[in-house]
């Protein structure tokens, strides 16, 4: 079994689909199911304002499929960022469908995707609303509020029994970078100084929590590769994806038997960068992606 993942799409529906019939045709086999790690932008109207609020220029390319002009050709599965139609997005704390195989899974729990069990936590963390109840998405400045988590969506997506994937949006703290007495390893285009505070602890309590064999998350913009090793012997492997501007840091492909991820690669020409028991970290993955001039966080 196929499946795609996308880092934050920004609204970019059409490009998305283009990458992902790409891959179709280099690997010779259907995309079971799409996943998307948040900033998705399921705005209904091309020009809707709260799209202008985000700066993006480009009209919002969800409307085609809100509308029923255009129809997604594989079921596609997101969690939500921090940018997002948010007014929304609050009416289905639970998930729901925002157009034909367009779903939203909702603020944090799990579900069974293809066969695949996929844990959930939408929105990024920040201090000051964290301990706060949630206020109606209504204005600019709520709508703001509402990406960020709450306790109660921690609490909930710690509760769940397990999962053979963990869907984010912003980075588990810690994943940044590694350094050691064999070699000094961290995200291309993060500075080392700034690899303790990026992403956040909430995350990586977390994942923690549900060891889940792979990890899926967005939010920073930057490709990246990091493998978690338990107390005993399990390990966790977290992919950090681009947004979607290029495919070969913004799309990843699992290659699946069941719930067990056998072969993985970035963007769309369908060559493979990891196989089941091959090391998975930066200096193994970001030699397959093309990073030119990009810079630093």
């Amino acid at each position: 079994m196929l499946v795609a993942a996308i880092g934050d799409v920004h609204g970019r529906f059409f490009r998305v689909e283009e990458w992902i019939d790409a891959l179709e045709q280099s690997r010779g086999e259907h995309v079971a199911a799409v996943l998307c790690v948040g900033d998705v932008e399921t705005f209904a109207t091309p020009d809707d304002h709260r799209r202008k609020a985000t700066k993006r220029s480009m009209p919002a390319e969800f409307a085609a499929y809100a509308t029923g002009e255009r129809e997604m050709a594989r079921p596609f599965y997101f969690v939500g960022g921090n940018n997002e139609s948010f007014e929304e997005l609050d009416l289905m704390p639970d998930g729901g469908d925002l157009a034909k195989k367009v779903t939203y899974l909702g603020r944090a729990g799990s579900r069974v995707i293809e066969g695949v069990r996929v844990g959930f936590l939408s929105g990024i963390y920040a201090p000051t609303r964290y301990l706060r109840p949630r206020v109606p998405a209504c204005n600019a400045e709520t709508n703001k509020q509402a990406g960020y988590f709450r306790k109660e969506d921690v609490d909930a997506a710690c509760a769940i029994p397990g999962a053979d994937l963990l869907m984010l949006h912003e980075w588990p703290r810690g994943i940044a970078g590694v350094e050691s007495a064999v070699a000094v390893v961290g995200a291309r285009g993060i500075r080392r100084a700034h690899w303790p505070q990026v992403g956040n602890p909430y995350a990586a309590l977390l994942v923690t929590r549900l060891r889940p064999p792979w990890v899926l998350c967005g939010h920073i913009h930057v490709p990246h590769a990091a493998t978690l090793y338990w107390d005993n012997g399990a390990t966790t492997r977290v992919a950090c994806l681009d947004q979607a501007t290029r495919s070969d840091g913004g799309l990843l492909w699992m290659n699946m038997e069941g719930p067990v991820v056998r072969e993985v690669g970035w963007g769309t020409s369908g060559e493979v960068a990891w196989r089941e028991g091959d090391p998975w970290d930066e200096r193994q993955s970001a030699a397959r992606i093309r990073i030119a001039g990009r810079g630093e966080y």
